[in-house]
């Protein structure tokens, strides 16, 4: 997402310069915001090379949570059953810290609301050691009694050029994804291992990487708002975009951290963002769109982690934005790619598109629809978001087993990860 200096389309005029500029301050800048979004371990999740993963199709794939007749299904069975009603909500929620350091809000969500998992939004320079400390610190409140033994998953955004969270010593200057999709595949394995490393060096166990999103060409790259005008693709085919959005996630796994495709069904063909803008829909994607193949290829490879974008599909679901319809998040990410792992959302706390529905309901209605685990990148909005979700799962059994259900998916990866006491 650099703004790399020989790409015409930003050297073009200096309004483009400025509408950039001032575009990144608003979505990227200070500890307030995350960047836009929106890794399976050597030994956790196997990450099938390119070439393999396009010969497997997605029947081949399981469409439901492993079984619990293995170890890691017993323990994470078993710690379901421990867990309250209130754990289990805490579960399926990611809410951000400060990665400068944990405030009143953070704290409170993962010290009385039970919050499971925690992302590390803002911008940080203070390197690994630095940072490593404020990890720790967050993380420590996120185990024992309060979770059955449960410890976090703790995420970051870590693309490369302007999205790039954690700098510093210790940290690789990434250079954005339009330059990582010049190289060869096997070169941004190995260098994305590199990068895992570093991430898994400071306690991080997943990046909300990499972008599998295809821009149509160059020249619509700047009227794309959330990924073009930044440089987040790996390049403008769905073929290039799958190879090395899966070398990425090789990479990350490889470091065991794990990787989370993003922004399914795809955001490459819109031209507004979703954190700062409403009514962002794609005209264009169908069901079975090749721009999706990107997505099937890293699910066919074993990527643990989807996120599904905040955008409008009427060609898919003309009645629901993308997390909150089960059209795209069962029956095409279940369904027709067969994935089992992690359906996370996109921020749907202060992201503009989704702020018609209530907060309280957006994590109800994305569980409804099949999801796993919702984000909230501002902490200060977590409590409503929680009070939703305990509130239905109370009140309506059915809604209560899709809690358990999603759940025990997350305990599933934890027990894998070796997260489970």
């Amino acid at each position: 997402m650099a703004l790399r200096g020989k790409r015409w389309w930003i050297l073009g005029t200096s309004l483009v310069v400025v509408a950039l500029v001032a575009t990144f301050a608003l979505l990227y800048g200070g500890t307030q915001n995350r960047g836009p979004t929106g890794n399976p371990g050597a030994t956790d999740t196997a990450v099938a090379s390119p070439a393999a993963s396009t010969a497997e199709t997605p029947t081949q794939r399981p469409s439901q949570a492993p079984a619990s007749n293995t170890p890691s299904g017993a323990a994470a069975s078993a710690t379901l059953a421990a867990m309250s009603l209130e754990q289990k909500v805490g579960q399926v929620l990611m809410v951000s810290s400060p990665v400068t350091g944990a405030d009143a809000d953070s704290r409170y969500a993962v010290e009385t609301l039970y919050v499971g998992n925690v992302f590390m939004k803002g911008r940080s320079t203070a390197g690994q050691a630095g940072i490593a400390a404020q990890v720790a610190d967050i993380a420590g409140h996120i185990s024992g009694e309060r979770t059955a033994g449960a410890r976090p998953f703790v995420a970051t955004d870590q693309e490369g050029g302007l999205v790039q969270i954690m700098r510093g010593p210790g940290f690789a200057d990434m250079p954005q994804a339009i330059e990582q999709g010049q190289l060869p595949a096997a070169d941004l394995l190995a260098e994305a291992t590199t990068w895992g490393q570093q991430l898994a060096a400071v306690g991080v166990n997943v990046n909300l990487a990499p972008v599998m999103d295809t821009v149509p060409s160059a020249a619509f790259a700047p009227q794309n708002a959330p990924i073009g005008a930044f440089g987040r693709e790996f390049g403008y085919t769905p073929d290039l975009v799958a190879s090395h959005g899966v070398a990425f996630a090789q990479g990350m796994a490889a470091a065991g951290v794990q990787a989370t495709v993003k922004h399914f069904p795809g955001l490459g063909r819109v031209t507004l963002n979703t954190d700062v803008s409403a009514g962002v829909s794609d005209d264009i994607t169908v069901r079975n769109d090749a721009y999706i193949e990107p997505f099937r290829a890293a699910v066919n490879a074993g990527v643990p982690w989807l996120m599904v974008s905040n955008a409008l599909y009427p060609k898919i679901d003309a009645a629901n934005l993308a997390p909150f319809s089960s059209v795209i998040v069962t029956d095409m990410v279940r369904g027709d790619l067969g994935f089992a792992g992690i359906i996370v959302s996109d921020d749907i706390c202060d992201a503009v598109q989704v702020s018609t529905v209530p907060v309280a309901q957006r994590g109800v209605d994305f569980l409804a629809a099949g999801g796993t685990m919702a984000l909230c990148t501002n902490q200060s909005l977590l409590p409503q978001m929680y009070a939703g979700l305990l509130t239905a799962a109370q009140g309506d059994p059915a809604f209560a087993a899709k809690v358990d259900a999603a759940a025990l998916v997350v305990l599933q990866a934890k027990a894998d990860k070796g997260l489970l006491n």
